[in-house]
Formats: structure tokens, C-alpha cells, sequence
């Protein structure tokens, strides 16, 4: 079975909400990211799929069958977490067994499909190795193919990559979208608070604040035309800058700005979100001009930030041969195109 649907899901602990009344659906063979600050509701309602929660009101359902009253064990989904959760007085092919010897799979079968999820995660030469003997990146690798080996409808993955340093974690992220490459009919349910992991992975990226969906959507979709104010700051860097809007674009601190995106009414006040790797340096359309207050060097870029009106904008510019110094006065602009106008305070729901 493949495929997941929260119905109205809410989860509560005594007076406190965890959960409130989240809808959304995960469709077979796609990777959907739970992407939201500590305490958004994301991992509970990744534990409310794998049975770990009861949810209060609503219905959890896997492969169109109603799962909220079933066992953790009668689910058919794998599940890693962050902490790996390896045996380890237990070889490598022995915890990959785990599963299906707790799922009472045929004797004759497990050597096979313990050896088939080792070589689809590159274990298969650290079968009779202890999890001490692994690299942290290698037992994360084996606690995906313990989940892999029961051959799950559903896969949840639970803050997988957060214990690995920046190199494994970028390794590990190749890794897993070759997995859901060779498993397309796999419904995969990941949980984040990296966006960097949310764009790279999903098909689709759910956005939580506060327990409750705040917006849902393609990566380039939340990441080009944000819709809310915390979709547009949490999913990518980027400038919220106070404006109101006119007949044909935006003022900002009495500066008029030529739009082409927006959806708020003349005379309302606004928010405009500008990336800072879509601002150029020097005169330009939609020019701003400040004092630099920070210079960042990042490598391949510089990161500017800048007074304008009392307003901290940055920008995100290819490294500069000659870099500007503090107290600098310098314009800033962006396309028309590049902006996206959001009406304040709104959220979805």
C-alpha cells in the first residue's frame, strides 16, 4: 500500500495542541517534506502515521485503508530516525533482519531480502560488521535498509540526516534521492527543519508553524511565489520588506516601486519579498540605497547587509574583487519580476 491522507488530524496533551486539524495528502510515490521550526507539529504527525500518537480527532489513512486505530506493527511502513536506533550486540545483517523477523517472514526469504536492501544502500560488504565498527553515515545507511527490507508502501523518515556532519549530510542526500529514484512507488514522508534538505528531496514541501499546515507546494513553487510571510522567511533567506501598495507597484519609505506580482489592493500595507541572490549591486531598476553595516565573505559570494531606512536588506552578490567597507554608501535593485508581493499577516488556515 502506498500513499498517505490526514483527515482533519488534531493531537493534544491535556489542553495543549500539537496538532490541529492538519490536511494533507501524500500521494503514492512521492516524497512530501514536513519542513517547520522545533515544536510545529511536524514530528507528531509523522508519529501520528507510524501509530506512535493517538490523534484526538480525525483519521490517518495509508494505501486508502483507515490505519488511526492500528498498531504501529499492522502499518506496513519503515521508519528511520535520527538517531539510527541500531542493536549493537547485533551484526549488520542481523539488524536489517530485525523486521521481517518481526513481521514473521518466510526463514528462506530473509537472507535474500536482507541482501537486497544492503546493496541498494551500499552495505552489502559490512554485513557481519557490528554498528561500532560503522562510520555515522554507514549505520545511517543500515537503518534505512532495515527499513527498506520489509518492502514498506510508506517510508517516514525522521530527521535522518541531523547527527551527520555537513559532508555525510551531503552524501547521504545523494543517497536518498537515488533510493526514491529506484523506488518510485514508494510514498515517502520526511521530516526537516533544513531547508537545504526539504528542495533538494521533495516533490512537494509542507510547510508548519504553531501545529498547525501553514502552506503546501512544489519546492519552486514556495520558493519563487511564497504565499505567506513565514513561507517566504523559512523556506529560503530572504528580505520582508514593509510597503504599500499603489496602482501600479508598491512605496517603500515613500520610494516608488515597479511590481509585476501581487495580490493586494491599492492603499493596503504589504509586504514585499526580495531573495538576496536577486539583488544586484549599482544603479538599476527598483533602486535602493543605503549604508553597508555588515560584510560577509562566504567563498563564492559576498553577503551585504545594508541600512535602507532603517531596514536591514541583504544581498547576496558573486564574490567582489574590491570588497566595500563599513559605512560605504551603496544602491541596491532588483527586477520587477524578481518580487513577490505578500499581504501582511496572512496564513492559510
Amino acid at each position: 500500500m502506498s500513499g498517505i491522507r490526514f483527515e482533519g488530524v488534531s493531537v493534544a496533551y491535556g489542553a495543549h495542541t500539537v496538532l490541529d486539524r492538519l490536511d494533507l495528502t501524500v500521494e503514492p510515490g512521492e516524497v512530501m517534506a514536513l519542513l517547520g521550526p522545533s515544536g510545529s507539529g511536524k514530528t507528531t504527525a509523522l508519529r501520528a502515521v507510524a501509530g506512535f500518537v493517538r490523534p484526538a480527532a480525525g483519521r490517518v489513512l495509508i494505501g486508502g485503508r483507515d490505519v488511526t486505530a492500528l498498531p504501529p506493527h499492522k502499518r506496513g511502513i519503515g521508519m528511520v530516525v535520527q538517531q539510527y536506533a541500531l542493536f549493537p550486540h547485533m551484526r549488520v545483517a542481523d539488524n536489517v533482519a530485525f523486521g521481517l523477523k518481526a513481521q514473521k517472514a518466510p526463514k528462506a526469504e530473509i537472507p535474500g531480502r536482507v541482501a537486497e536492501a544492503l546493496e541498494m544502500t551500499g552495505m552489502a560488504a559490512y554485513a557481519d560488521r557490528y554498528p561500532r565498527e560503522l562510520s555515522g553515515g554507514q549505520q545511517q545507511r543500515v537503518a534505512i535498509a532495515r527499513a527498506l527490507a520489509i518492502r514498506p508502501g510508506v517510508l517516514l523518515l525522521d530527521e535522518p540526516l541531523s547527527a551527520l556532519d555537513a559532508q555525510l549530510r551531503s552524501g547521504m542526500l545523494a543517497e536518498l534521492a537515488r533510493l526514491h529514484r529506484e523506488l518510485p512507488d514508494v510514498s515517502i514522508l520526511y521530516v526537516t527543519h533544513d531547508q537545504v534538505e526539504a528542495l533538494t528531496l521533495a516533490d512537494r514541501i509542507a510547510v508548519m508553524d504553531q501545529a498547525r499546515l501553514q502552506d503546501c507546494g512544489t519546492p519552486q513553487e514556495l520558493y519563487r511565489a511564497p504565499r505567506t510571510e513565514f513561507t517566504a522567511s523559512f523556506v529560503g533567506n530572504a528580505n520582508l520588506i514593509p510597503v504599500t501598495v499603489a496602482e501600479s507597484g508598491a512605496t517603500f519609505a515613500g520610494r516608488p516601486l515597479e511590481l509585476d506580482r501581487g495580490r493586494a489592493v491599492p492603499g493596503a500595507e504589504a509586504t514585499l519579498c526580495v531573495r538576496p541572490h536577486l539583488l544586484g549591486l549599482g544603479a538599476g531598476p527598483n533602486a535602493l540605497s543605503g549604508t553597508i553595516t555588515e560584510v560577509q565573505w562566504r567563498g563564492s559570494t559576498h553577503r551585504l547587509y545594508v541600512d535602507v531606512e532603517g531596514h536591514r536588506i541583504k544581498a547576496d552578490l558573486p564574490e567582489l574583487r574590491e570588497t566595500p567597507a563599513l559605512g560605504d554608501q551603496v544602491t541596491l535593485h532588483f527586477e520587477p519580476r524578481d518580487a513577490v508581493l505578500l499581504s501582511a499577516g496572512v496564513t492559510d488556515g
